[in-house]
């Protein structure tokens, strides 16, 4: 198997296994919240609080990976990963199945963005649209199996179980990074910014905090104000620091690239809408339309099987029609489809429900293959740690606040309508709001040059080669215009 498909495929256990946590979580919450005694909603800390995690260590990935090894740093991970499942399917309480999350998060924050950054130092840009859908495909298994494999398990034996599902495969994904993987380090290391991780730390975890517990009734208001006030006041000190300091541990530096830049704010804005999805939806399936989680796993299927069906074609669309064109129309399309999950009722049929749901999956996988691919387009090999560390972070906060924002909705509904019980209606002003945030991001994709990304996509290619056949066309046409012209000369002395 040549390096292209086999450096993905090893990144790719790693994914499969947080994927899987993560769909199998939002299928299985009802269940979890009921047997620990909270509600639904006040689980979402849960999420949340593992998505936090990650927004706050992943900063320390990249000079962790280019001081101790690719291949260190992503095994250990991976076993940290195991380690907070064990804790959560042990758990017998919010605060246990919150700290094990957030264990969970500390291995992830290394595990993905190391795994990401071993991809991009093995692989040729030119090959790497190619290469992210080899690293994809085999990641979203998990989303797919997930659902209905955690409503089997939460149905018909415990939720406690579907966590010990990620020993097997840490252990393969262990064995595979320690046969197949380079230990990848950096001869001269930047020195790590200590006081900017702490400032960063604390920003990204008051501000994500606050918000996912506003609206709960966990904390007092003025608690909750506190926590957001001291992350925006910790995240602008970083700011400032981060300009004094010569190796920052966000680089916002590199938003001056126009691919970056877009990735990173429209990719937030994106990821924003559709990350409230896999939260939101299975709470309508089993708390609105009254569905057991095993059927709610299968509802859910649908979109995560469109999204397997779209990768082997990724690459394909992206060269024919180009980074910024196909990333403007298709974020549209893709919140068309989630702003019709508000049109769901419990008249609705799941057969329907599903093929709206596989046909935006569909879209929504070829978006975050555009996303994901496009951010690196002009990064330079010596910016690799530091881009691959700032694109981590956006995309676990965009996420977080995604989960944030539509419980957030949820929860006004409620309020709005003086409803104490969650019902079906509660959801739909929630898909709506998402799937809104979700289409302006194509403002920002469509602010891209007209040949963002062609390097890597290969268009340019297909550019030069139309020119060269229109240049050849005009060559032609010259040379007939111009016999012509003779003959019509030679006519007219004929004349």
């Amino acid at each position: 198997m040549t390096k292209e498909r086999l450096i993905p495929l090893i990144v790719a256990a790693a994914l499969f296994m947080e994927n899987m946590d993560a769909t199998v979580i939002a299928t299985s919450l009802p269940a979890i919240a009921a047997d620990i005694g909270t509600s639904p909603l006040t689980l979402k800390l849960a999420i949340t609080s593992y998505l936090l995690s990650l927004a706050v260590f992943i900063p320390a990935s990249g000079w962790t990976a280019d001081r101790f090894g690719a291949r260190a740093v992503f095994s250990i991970a991976i076993g940290v990963f195991m380690v907070g499942s064990i804790g959560c399917a042990l758990s017998s309480s919010l605060s246990d199945f919150v700290i094990a999350r957030i264990l969970q998060g500390v291995g992830g924050a290394m595990m993905t963005p190391v795994g990401r950054l071993v991809l991009l130092r093995s692989i040729d840009k030119s090959a790497l649209v190619g290469a992210m859908a080899w690293m994809t495909i085999p990641a979203l298994v998990g989303p797919v199996i997930g659902p209905p494999l955690g409503g089997f398990i939460t149905t018909y034996f415990s939720w406690h179980w579907i966590f010990l599902i990620n020993i097997p495969i840490g252990l393969v994904g262990i064995f595979m990074a320690q046969r197949y993987i380079d230990p990848i380090r950096s001869d001269h290391p930047e020195r790590f910014d200590l006081v900017g991780l702490v400032l960063a730390g604390v920003g990204l975890a008051g501000i994500a905090f606050g918000l996912s517990v506003a609206g709960l009734n966990l904390l007092p208001w003025p608690v909750v104000a506190g926590l957001i006030g001291v992350g925006c006041v910790s995240m602008t000190l970083y700011v400032f620091h981060a300009r004094r300091t010569a190796s920052p541990v966000l680089d916002f530096t590199l938003l001056r690239l126009a691919t970056l830049r877009a990735s990173i704010i429209g990719g937030f804005l994106f990821r924003l809408g559709i990350g409230a999805l896999p939260f939101l939806l299975p709470l309508l399936m089993q708390i609105g339309f009254g569905l057991s989680p095993f059927q709610s796993g299968l509802v859910t299927f649908a979109s995560s099987a469109g999204a397997m069906g779209m990768k082997a074609l990724a690459a394909r669309i992206i060269k024919t029609f180009g980074f910024r064109n196909i990333m403007t129309v298709n974020a549209v399309v893709s919140a068309v489809f989630l702003a019709a999950c508000a049109l769901f009722t419990q008249a609705t049929p799941l057969l329907l429900i599903m093929i709206i749901l596989l046909v935006g999956g569909f879209f929504r996988s070829l978006q975050f293959t555009a996303i994901n691919t496009v951010a690196y387009a002009e990064v330079e090999t010596a910016q690799m740690s530091r881009a691959t560390t700032l694109v981590s972070v956006n995309q676990q906060l965009s996420i977080s606040a995604g989960v944030a924002v539509g419980a957030l909705c949820v929860e006004s509904t409620m309020a709005w309508r003086h409803m104490t019980t969650i019902t079906a209606d509660d959801f739909a002003p929630a898909f709506v709001v998402v799937s809104i945030l979700s289409a302006l991001s194509a403002y920002f994709f469509w602010q891209m040059p007209d040949d963002a990304g062609h390097e890597i996509s290969g268009r340019k290619a297909i550019e030069i080669s139309s020119r060269k056949g229109a240049e050849k066309a005009a060559a032609k046409t010259a040379v007939k215009t111009g016999s012509e012209a003779t003959e019509d000369a030679r006519d007219q002395r004929l004349g």
